[in-house]
């Protein structure tokens, strides 16, 4: 199942929900996921500059991925009529 996110606050809701549906404290989740606790708070609270490591990390210990649609065409080479 995919989710789309539109924006850090998005990010945040999904990553509290999930958290929550797998019973773990945002304390387990940091140690989880090799991040600070308030990471994890500012995280879920909608922060929008965190760094995308730190981001990636919890979404593995969470058990996600991040992926990005839509943008196929430029994989592997230059698009033409492009620089």
């Amino acid at each position: 199942m995919s989710t789309q996110i539109q924006n850090s606050t998005d990010l945040g809701r999904l990553v509290r929900e999930t958290r929550k549906r797998l019973k773990l404290t945002q304390p387990q989740l940091a140690l989880a996921a090799n991040v600070g606790v308030r990471f994890i708070v500012e995280l879920e609270a909608g922060k929008a500059t965190l760094r995308l490591e730190n981001v990636l990390r919890v979404l593995q210990a969470l058990g996600g991925v991040l992926s990005v649609e839509g943008m196929d065409p430029f994989i592997g080479g230059k698009q033409e009529g492009t620089l």
